[in-house]
């Protein structure tokens, strides 16, 4: 056992030779022979210079060079095979270049950061060919596409998709021109025929839905409503004077037929990105790690080190070198807090950050709270609500669905009754409100009835935040951290269902408004001599990522009592601070930098036509820590121990899937990668709302949502307006008039978002 068990290391151990030897013979004729500079020759820091480069991973590099990282133009060869030649800004890729895949893929155009951003142009090993935007590895604005199988597409993208206004062109020359979702054929659009038959109207998830008239050549005609579900679809037949052939009538006929089977070409997947190749320089001692490359000396140059991130996610590094402790983008000062300490995405080095660690958010409701019985409630008054039966509903509701008095009363005795089960909580009364309303909301917010019962109302107990807000409101936060539930006031269920049908309209037609999503509206009333009613609202939680929250902001442009009274020590991830707290801008790129400013002028509108006040913008913020992870192809490492590779390659597959899904689930205000840069006021903090920005930048995730969308300018707010403008400048005070307050929010929100340019 033991020599077989021999025989296959010795073979396992040939291959990795084999391998190695055969990478540097290709870098070999790729780059000039390697030498050695004496340390004396060495140019100082700041002094642009050439230089050719082995890393530590076998990695070769050659071209400008400045304070030990590529600088200027430069050429980076993989062991793997993958190649780039271009402009590197800092140590990383910004500019013009060419990064090219061992399968014969190219890429050639704009890069930023290390991503494909900008304008390029993607050649696939299958004759697939891209020519437009890119936006952080994505396609995102115009672009074309021409298919190995010889299909084309020219138009509109969106995260990687066909999004917007665009033309399809199948081989057979068929076409398709209009609106695209999600990589679908979606909304209005024409699909006209190589024989000269065309159909013109609504479409849905790739098929014909809604009004449209298919047109046969000969002047015949079906105009109508089309479905898949034959019991939706209605119309008429118009034959044609010159039709000498017999058409077929029945739509379901003409829809099997023509309507019914358009096969899109997927293209050609890209496996890795480069931006998933980029290394970290920082704390890499090169000039070492190059005569132990050059002098074949020492057999731990490919170790690869595990390390923790804040997060607590594990990566991988395989750099002989990193400088323990003083270059470490996440460490602890000993005193519980946080320190990062990284390059920004322009290759500027950031300042230390500090952070007290992360803390889960409330308290468990369990058995002895005060607010255990509730909590029973309104969980069982959930499970009823969302597993009743119900009838498939359209996005287009009928009028009387929104009405106030459209709600739905079940009892619930302990002892159960024909609808419901038994419980172990004292007798209550359930109310809905706007049942079918909240329903199709779900389903326009693509909430699974399945997963939004088992969040509120699986095994795990809600958890409680600790203090009301300003409002006397208490919140409550599911296991999962997808839904927060908040108790409402009277008045703000009259504001909420007053604005419904305008809401309903707002949200139906902006995908990517930042305005609260609403999932359910309900009302618990305790039987007994109290009567007490607790109504509540329950509605997305903006702050639900596997991202930490570092910061978190609420911001509403005015200064009067917008300032934190905690003192520094005690300020966590958990804590909101306000406006005047802030010391960032935030830079977007310029893709969603125009996107978030027509969605924050749209969705100001909205709620100043509702006579809406009193919002505010909450911001999250999550500072991004250098991984020092390699992510490459599992060739290009070989270490010591044939299991620790195993180990690594199944990470480095599951961290290509992370990154992959992670860039898909960026939205506006979700997810999203921007910079931040510090700002400090040089006077009184009142009286310079936005600092002054200092250059120091820090690559961060942030997410962003428009909150407390339910106060209405009533007689309350009126009489606070007239009591604090005779004590405070009238333009710094919370309660003005919605117009006023729409124009000083959007004032306010469009200096501290701005174009990273």
């Amino acid at each position: 056992m033991y020599k077989e068990y021999a025989g296959i290391v010795k073979a396992w151990e040939a291959t990795v030779r084999k391998t190695q030897n055969s990478a540097k013979k290709r870098a070999n004729s790729i780059f000039a022979a390697m030498s050695v500079a004496p340390a004396d020759d060495e140019p100082g820091p700041g002094e642009l210079h050439h230089a050719e480069k082995a890393i530590p991973n076998g990695d070769f590099y050659t071209g400008q060079w400045m304070d030990n990282m590529p600088h200027g133009h430069g050429k980076y060869l993989w062991t793997d095979g993958c190649m780039y030649v271009g402009e590197w800004y800092k140590g990383k890729t910004l500019g013009k270049g060419k990064f090219s895949w061992p399968s014969g893929a190219t890429y050639e155009g704009d890069f930023k950061s290390g991503y494909m951003d900008g304008k390029g142009t993607y050649t696939g090993s299958s004759g697939d060919t891209y020519r437009g935007c890119w936006v952080m590895n994505l396609k995102h604005g115009q672009g074309t596409q021409n298919y190995a199988n010889g299909d084309y597409y020219e138009g509109e993208w969106r995260r990687g998709f066909q999004d917007g206004q665009g033309r399809y062109q199948w081989k057979n020359e068929n076409h398709y021109i209009g609106q695209w979702k999600n990589g679908k054929i979606n909304g209005n659009g024409t699909m006209i025929w190589n024989n000269g038959n065309r159909y013109d109207g609504c479409w849905e998830d790739g098929l014909p839905r809604g009004n449209g008239t298919f047109r046969w050549a000969d002047g015949s005609c079906y105009v109508g409503v089309w479905s898949k579900d034959p019991t939706e679809q209605t119309g008429t037949f118009y034959p044609s004077d010159s039709s000498e052939t017999e058409m077929s009538s029945d739509p379901q006929e003409i829809f099997a037929e023509y309507l019914n089977d358009f096969v899109l070409c997927a293209g050609e997947r890209i496996l890795i990105y480069p931006s998933q190749k980029m290394i970290t320089w920082s704390g890499l001692d090169l000039d070492s790690s190059q005569k132990q490359t050059v002098s074949k000396k020492g057999n731990d140059g490919n170790r690869r080190l595990r390390r923790t991130s804040v997060d607590g996610k594990v990566s991988n590094s395989s750099f002989e070198s990193l400088n323990d402790g003083s270059n470490e983008a996440s460490s602890r000062n000993g005193k519980g807090t946080h320190l990062l300490q990284d390059l920004d995405s322009k290759g500027k080095r950031q300042p230390n950050l500090r952070f007290q660690p992360a803390k889960r958010q409330g308290v468990t409701i369990s058995k002895g709270h005060k607010n255990y019985e509730l909590m029973l409630n309104l969980q069982l008054g959930i499970r009823h609500s969302v597993g009743r039966p119900a009838p498939a509903t359209s996005l287009d509701l009928k009028s009387s669905a929104f009405d106030p008095k459209e709600k739905v009363w079940t009892k619930f005795p302990p002892e159960g009754s024909k609808y419901t089960p038994p419980h172990q909580s004292s007798d209550f009364r359930w109310k809905d409100y706007c049942p079918v309303v909240f329903r199709t909301l779900r389903k326009l917010f693509k909430v699974d009835p399945a997963d939004y019962m088992l969040s509120i109302c699986g095994n795990d107990a809600l958890r409680e935040l600790s203090s009301p807000g300003k409002s006397g409101s208490f919140f409550y936060l599911t296991h999962d951290d997808r839904y927060m539930i908040k108790t409402m006031k009277k008045a703000e269920v009259k504001v909420l269902l007053r604005m419904l049908p305008a809401y309903y309209k707002h949200v139906r037609s902006f995908e990517n408004t930042l305005v609260t999503k609403f999932y359910g509206l309900h009302c618990v009333r305790l039987t007994g001599t109290s009567q007490k009613k607790v109504r509540f609202v329950i509605m997305g939680n903006l702050f639900c990522s596997e991202y930490t929250i570092h910061r978190r902001f609420d911001l509403k442009g005015s200064s009067h009592g917008r300032i934190t009274d905690k003192p520094e020590a005690e300020i966590d991830g958990t804590t909101t601070l306000k406006d005047l707290d802030l010391n960032y801008i935030f830079r977007l790129q310029k893709i969603w930098f125009q996107e978030f400013c027509r969605q924050v002028d749209k969705d100001c509108d909205f709620l100043e036509q509702e006579r809406i006040m009193d919002y505010s913008l909450l911001v999250g913020l999550h500072f991004q820590e250098t991984s020092y992870r390699e992510a490459s192809t599992p060739e290009s490492h070989h270490s010591g121990s044939r299991d620790t590779d195993y180990e690594a390659d199944g990470q480095l597959r599951a961290d290509k899937a992370q990154d992959s899904a992670r860039w898909a689930s960026i939205s506006l205000g979700i997810n999203m990668p921007a910079r931040a840069e510090r700002t400090v006021r040089r006077g009184e903090p009142e009286a310079q709302l936005v600092g002054e920005p200092t250059g120091e930048l820090y690559d961060v995730i942030i997410f962003f949502g428009i909150i407390d969308i339910l106060q209405d300018y009533d007689i309350s707010k009126k009489l606070e307006h007239a009591y604090k403008s005779f004590q405070y400048d009238p333009s710094s005070i919370s309660a003005v008039d919605p117009k006023q307050y729409s124009k000083r929010f959007r004032d306010f929100i469009f200096r501290i978002f701005v174009e990273d340019t």
